[in-house]
């Protein structure tokens, strides 16, 4: 019987993975497609099966779960490099040992194949998730640990708490929660507490009776009734008065709630989903949270970054809004330049996705060419996104600064070029017409270097600025890959032998694992 078995449709993926687990003992057999795996599976079958879930003809999903109907007990790990919530939910549910998006590093995805060997397999039912298209987008690891969490959770009902800043869709991870769990058929009901008047909040939560108070001319269902057997989404919970705490607390305690004015008991068959942006702990200390509350809902806590934590979606997120964004108003998708992106990539977006979506349809709207330059980002952004480079790009520019030309004619110094990009920004890489800002820095450190020599007929500045060079580039592209070696040699266009010997030989080893950006660093946190 061979040990692990690998299915995938990209040949360099399959090769990789085969002399990688070869090199540790692994016996391995490797597959093109998913027919072909099930026809090897007739006569024979793996402890162990790698697969892509997205292929030409049979899927990953439908590979795992027929493997799950034929070999049960054989833990499947599912790859991807579509790192979305559905493909993350479809794997869990389908009852995928781990899930492990692409590009990941070798020897995490070695480790994650030993540990699916020694757990054995799950018992999880395979079951197909049939969605009706992406709810939430990100590839940055922040965001896969909660995609994971989503997937994991899918046949809980446990009470989970929600934080994150404004803006970061604690609403839509509120909503997949329900929409993954057992309770999928019930309601999704959801209230702002901070939006509902103090007086008002108690008869919106529990409802009332006709006559237990001043205009309450009928009974009304609150919210813990209208979510019946379905999911109640309460967000700014942190803002909730302390009168209501109690309450809801019982709620949680006894399962059992009184109606405004009522005497008879109503049972909640109810799965809370709380939500905040407030520091909880800190509230509780303060004694403006009831610790028992807290301690209450805090039961699973699912902490959503921000968007400046995970800069690497920002295109991914900005091309979904803007293709949403011509939907909804009937025209043709607008395209993001290059420069565009790295003024987008620059802000800190203080609003986070909300913000991004609503600039997004503001460029639907008012850009006025398909192709979107950074002239025609609103101004705010363009000002606050050079601000925000601006100490950073001092320290990279160095004693140079001092000596850099002079603004281009007619551009005020710091104010970037006609296209409206900052210069600051266009300092972080993006080019500019006729030579690079850095190939002038460059040649004035080589004019330098050369003088210093005074007249020595030999030297070995070559060698020494084209190790600098080499090192600095790959240092960069690694920390961009958060240590990822293989994207970074595709992003690079170099070949994956060739930036392991020049990470070895250039010493790049230590300095990464020191900096938490080397192999060390990004095994443990996942590719």
């Amino acid at each position: 019987m061979d040990a692990v078995w690998i299915v995938d449709d990209d040949q360099s993926i399959r090769w990789v993975l085969e002399k990688a687990l070869a090199r540790e003992g692994f016996a391995v057999r490797a597959f093109a497609s998913a027919a072909e795996c099930l026809r090897a599976l007739d006569r024979d079958a793996p402890r162990a099966l790698l697969t892509d879930i997205r292929m030409p003809g049979a899927s990953g999903i439908e590979l795992l779960q027929e493997f799950h109907r034929r070999r049960p007990d054989t833990p499947v790990i599912i790859m991807t490099a579509f790192a979305d919530l559905e493909s993350a939910v479809s794997a869990f549910r389908g009852g995928a040992f781990e899930y492990l998006p692409k590009p990941f590093d070798l020897p995490a995805a070695i480790e994650l194949i030993r540990r699916a060997l020694e757990e054995g397999a799950r018992d999880a039912p395979a079951e197909e998730h049939a969605g009706d298209g992406l709810e939430m987008l990100g590839q940055a690891p922040a965001m896969q640990e909660v995609f994971r969490a989503i997937g994991r959770l899918s046949q809980s009902a446990v009470t989970v708490l929600i934080t994150g800043e404004s803006g970061t869709g604690k609403e839509l991870v509120a909503r997949a929660l329900h929409r993954h769990s057992p309770r999928a058929g019930g309601a999704f009901v959801a209230l702002n507490t901070a939006a509902i008047p103090r007086d008002l909040l108690e008869s919106e939560l529990f409802g009332h009776e006709r006559g237990a108070f001043t205009g309450a001319q009928q009974t009304r269902r609150g919210r813990f009734e209208q979510a019946e057997g379905g999911t109640l989404f309460l967000d700014e919970i942190g803002d909730m008065p302390a009168e209501l705490q109690t309450r809801l607390l019982r709620v949680l305690s006894d399962g059992q709630f009184y109606r405004v004015g009522g005497h008879e008991p109503m049972r909640a068959n109810v799965r809370v989903v709380a939500a905040t942006h407030q520091d909880l702990d800190e509230r509780v200390r303060q004694g403006l949270f009831r610790e028992d509350l807290f301690h209450r809902l805090n039961v699973i806590r699912l902490r959503l970054p921000p968007l400046r934590e995970r800069r690497e979606d920002i295109a991914l997120l900005a091309r979904h809004f803007l293709q949403k964004s011509a939907r909804e108003l009937g025209g043709e998708p607008k395209r993001l330049s290059a420069r565009a992106l790295c003024v987008l990539q620059a802000f800190s977006w203080p609003g986070n996705v909300r913000q991004l979506e609503n600039t997004c349809r503001w460029l639907m709207v008012m850009a006025p060419a398909q192709l979107i330059d950074a002239r025609d980002l609103p101004p705010e952004i363009r000002e606050a996104a050079g601000a925000g480079t601006e100490s950073a790009t001092s320290a990279a520019a160095g004693a140079g600064a001092d000596t850099a030309p002079d603004a281009r004619p007619g551009t005020p110094a710091g104010h970037g070029d006609a296209s409206g990009v900052p210069e600051q920004v266009l300092r972080r890489g993006v080019g500019t017409q006729g030579t690079p800002r850095w190939s002038q820095l460059l040649g004035r450190e080589v004019a330098v270097q050369l003088a210093a020599q005074a007249g020595a007929a030999h030297g070995a500045l070559m060698h020494r600025l084209t190790r600098e060079f080499e090192a600095t580039v790959l240092r960069v592209a690694l920390q961009h890959t958060r240590g990822r070696r293989i994207e970074a040699a595709l992003r690079l266009g170099i070949g994956r032998n060739t930036i392991t010997r020049k990470i070895q030989e250039l010493g790049l080893d230590a300095g990464a694992d020191a900096d938490g950006d080397g192999a060390g660093g990004s095994r443990n946190e996942g590719p």
